[in-house]
Parts: C-alpha cells; structure tokens; sequence
C-alpha cells in the first residue's frame, strides 16, 4: 500500500512523492496524521547543517491525527481516537526512563530524525506508525492544528519547570522565535514577574508583548546589556532561558544574568561555541541544558483546552502537505518569519 509523503530526497530538496505506509507493530498504532508542524530544527535539516536528517528522510515531528489502525497488542486505544504524540520514542526499561528522564533515553529515537545510528520517518506524510506508550488523546476542544503545536509547547514546559524559580522572579527569553514564545507565555503562566523578550529583529515585536513579555529588544536595533542593566538597576536578571543555540545569544546570556542566577539552555543550533570562563565563574552562574520534554504533554493539552496558552496567535499559515516544497523553501529563505507552518496531509 502506498500513501503520500513530503521526503527530503537530498540537501534543499523536498518531494512530494508516493512511498510505502509504515507497517504496524504488535504494540503500534497507525495514525492517519491530520496537522504536522515545521519545526525549526526541520527548516536546519533540509541544508544538512545539523547532520541530523539524512536524505532521504520523511521529517516532521510536531503532529497529530487519528488512529487508523492498532497493534494485537494494543489495549488502551481505538480506531477514531484523536491523538498526539511525543517526538522521543524510549524504551521505558533503561535507568533514564525508570528515573523519569525519558528525554534521555540511552536508546532513544526521534521521529522524523536519521542520524548515522538510526532512521526514523516523521510525520510529513499521510500515515506514520508510533508505539503506543507515546499517545495522548486529544481534548475534545483542541484541534489537530492546536494539537501540532503540543511538541514545542511541551519544549517551553519543560524548560520552565528546570527553573525551580520562586514567584515573581525575573527573566529574559534570548531568541524569541517560536519556542522563545511559547517560552513566554509558559513563564507568565509559572508566576514569573518582569519578562524580557530579546530577538535579533523587530518582527512580531508587538505579538511578543501581547503574549506576555514586559519589553522586547532587539539586537540589530538595541544594546540589549545596556537596556537590561537599567531595568534591573544593574543586577541583571534572575534567569535566562537561551533559545537559539548560537555563540552570540550564549554570551549575551551569560552577560546579562544576575550574579548566581541561571541559565536554561533550550536552543542548539552551534555544536560548538566559545563562553567567557572568567565571567561565568566570577558570577558563580548555573548553567544547565534542556533536552526536550519528558511527559509535559499532558499538562500542555490541558493549558491550551483551559485557553491558559494561546497557541493560535503563532500559527501563521496551514497548507496542504504537496505545498510542503514551497513552504520549505520559504522558511529556509526568509529567516524573519517567525511563525508557525502547519502542513495538512
């Protein structure tokens, strides 16, 4: 049997293409998939400057759908369910996942991912199988669009939750794209008090205050260190979540967080980047990363159902899976756009 898929054939080549549907396993279920969003690190694939999706692949990761079909091992789900699902498939047996951490997984796969240890299709297609201990099933009052924005929602929840932070505390998001807002309205949620968005340009500037950032400034335009010290009367804020994954960004990170605060490192765009030593140790800083989500999915669901999350103000188009091309094309060119593309097979 034969469904459509959008395939990334080679570097900056995506097709439209027929392939074969995934076979179901004993304890899988095949979803027809609905809504699938095109993630950021999706658009850093398509040049091949992550390494992490190899042609030909079947990318996307941020979806859901219904169930079309189960596993004779399957017990806790039907035909018709509407679901989503985690982008991280782990084992539930190592010493990661009896610990909680299923981000960290020692034998963990991402989907729509093909790294040289393993190839795992995503979602930009008509069909895609997934273990059944990966599902959530779907409020009734969110939608399949909503439901494509729980992945990176679940990215911002668990970044949030890394902060251990008291009430009222402040913040600065570093990269304000479309986790960095997500980010946002996460940390109004958390009881945060001043919230600092930073971005590279003025786009979606107003956008970013609406969803609950107190000021916005831009590194083209701004000097952000300066305009930060005035706000925190020199002291700098309490935390700083990182969410572009770059040199630059790191340091501005490190530069204006408090003496013994802390910084979330969400974003990973460099493999590698250099940091001031000295001043990372004279500010005693914290430092620690955030892989992914591990279980905040049904904690995202319920925000967006209670409409505690706007997650409708950050979908900018939904288009058809053939237009996928296009779409691809546009994002890699166009580095302003801040909003998110849902595809629909």
């Amino acid at each position: 049997m034969k469904m459509k898929a959008l395939v990334l054939t080679d570097y900056k080549k995506m097709e439209y293409i027929d392939t074969e549907i995934p076979e179901t396993g004993e304890n899988d279920v095949l979803i027809r998939v609905k809504s699938c969003g095109i993630c950021g690190s999706d658009i850093h694939g398509y040049d091949g400057s992550t390494g992490r999706r190899r042609p030909p692949v079947i990318m996307g990761h941020e979806a859901s759908g219904i169930i079309e079909k189960t596993g004779k091992n399957v017990t806790d789900w039907s035909v018709g369910d509407r679901v989503t699902f985690d982008s991280t498939i782990y084992c539930n047996n190592c010493e990661s996942c009896r610990r909680g951490y299923v981000n960290l997984c020692s034998d963990r796969k991402v989907i729509g991912v093909s790294c040289e240890d393993y190839r795992q299709n995503g979602a930009f297609a008509e069909y895609i199988a997934v273990p059944q201990h990966i599902l959530y099933r779907l409020p009734d009052n969110v939608s399949f669009d909503q439901a494509a924005m729980i992945e990176p929602l679940s990215v911002a929840f668990h970044a949030a939750n890394m902060a251990n932070h008291p009430i009222g505390a402040s913040a600065a998001v570093v990269g304000s794209g479309k986790i960095g807002m997500l980010l946002i309205q996460t940390l109004r949620m958390y009881g945060f008090g001043t919230i600092i968005a930073v971005k590279k340009t003025e786009t979606n500037k107003d956008l970013i205050k609406e969803l609950g950032a107190d000021y916005c400034f831009c590194t083209e335009s701004d000097n952000v260190s300066d305009k930060i010290n005035k706000i925190t009367d020199g002291q700098g804020v309490d935390f700083v979540f990182e969410a572009a994954g770059n040199e630059k960004t790191i340091n501005l990170s490190i530069n204006i967080c408090k003496r013994n605060g802390k910084i979330i490192l969400v974003g990973n765009s460099a493999p590698i980047v250099s940091v001031p030593l000295q001043l990372l140790v004279t500010k005693q800083l914290n430092i620690t990363g955030s892989c992914a989500s591990a279980g905040e999915y049904t904690a995202c669901l319920d925000a967006i159902a209670r409409k505690q999350i706007n997650v409708d103000l950050l979908i900018g188009n939904c288009a058809p899976l053939s237009d996928g091309p296009f779409w691809f094309d546009k994002l890699y060119n166009d580095h302003g756009n801040n909003l998110k593309v849902i595809l629909n097979p």
